[in-house]
């Protein structure tokens, strides 16, 4: 089976890499030396131009918003045999990705929006958690794909679920962020420090993967490590809000999120972590969380 590969950031690339070690794997990146040099680190092969891509029987993206996937899709769609499956990782938007399913189906291309949730680190071990939208019968074609860079494929639904489930799964992230924020500092006003209410918490029912794992990890330590940027969550949860609205749900609390969120991105930068976000509620309490 042939691979393409458009996009190697922070997630592109380990998944790339681990796709490089099981197919024929092709690998194109804006900036061509990244490309490159994937391809002298990993085994793949670099192409400069998109149309080179054409006869692969995958393509996959990930790119940081549909917007370059779509400029992508109208070079190369073109040229690509009926019959080629269209693997989306990219955080998108769910009404660009029904448009890209119709532009790309109208060529005879499968599109499925299959945006990816683990991080790095489940990057890196081909342990990510896939929220496949699309048709069920391209799925199983791509399975063997997918298995080499996930431990979980779930098929969410029609296209535009794929990226619908991850914007609300990054608000729901974003709010038990600032949730846990706003708690531990509290307590730790009252003096409890913010470890010793940590181990509380992760045995009763407030528990949450950010306090489990983000802040012990990264907020107690102080190590606040790139995984993840804030730019990013805060665009993923701008996303879930429209989700909201589309649907005509009344979504106070993930409106709120919207707002802080994108704030804090605002505040503090585009390139700091997710996890940063804290530092707004530890500057309005005067704490710092340990």
């Amino acid at each position: 089976m042939r691979i393409a590969y458009i996009g190697l950031g922070a997630m592109g690339r380990p998944m790339a890499a681990n796709l490089a070690g099981t197919f024929d794997l092709r690998v194109w990146n804006r900036t061509s030396s990244v490309a490159h040099d994937h391809a002298r680190a990993h085994g793949s092969t670099a192409v400069d131009e998109l149309t080179e891509l054409a006869d692969a029987d995958v393509i996959c993206t990930c790119l940081p918003t549909t917007v370059e996937v779509e400029a992508v899709a109208q070079v190369l769609a073109p040229a690509l045999a009926e019959g080629t499956v269209w693997l989306d990782h990219t955080s998108g938007d769910p009404q660009q990705a029904r448009d890209l399913a119709a532009l790309l189906g109208a060529e005879g291309v499968d599109y499925l929006d299959a945006p990816v949730s683990g991080g790095t680190g489940g990057a890196e071990a081909g342990a990510l958690t896939v929220m496949v939208g699309g048709d069920a019968d391209a799925l199983d074609r791509v399975r063997t794909v997918l298995d080499v860079v996930a431990a979980r494929v779930v098929h969410v639904g029609p296209s535009g679920a794929g990226m619908a489930v991850k914007a609300v799964n990054n608000a729901m992230l974003a709010a038990s962020l600032w949730a846990a924020a706003e708690g531990f500092a509290a307590l730790q006003k009252a003096g409890v420090a913010t470890s010793v209410a940590l181990e509380v918490v992760n045995a009763s029912s407030g528990r949450s993967n950010a306090t489990e794992n983000l802040f012990p990890e990264r907020v107690v330590t102080r190590a606040f490590p790139n995984t993840f940027g804030l730019a990013l969550l805060a665009k993923d949860v701008g996303l879930a809000r429209a989700t909201l609205d589309a649907a005509d749900v009344d979504g106070p609390v993930l409106h709120l999120v919207d707002r802080l969120t994108a704030e804090a991105a605002e505040t503090l930068g585009a390139d700091v972590d997710h996890t940063e976000l804290v530092r707004m509620v530890e500057r309005t309490a005067g704490v710092e969380l340990r």
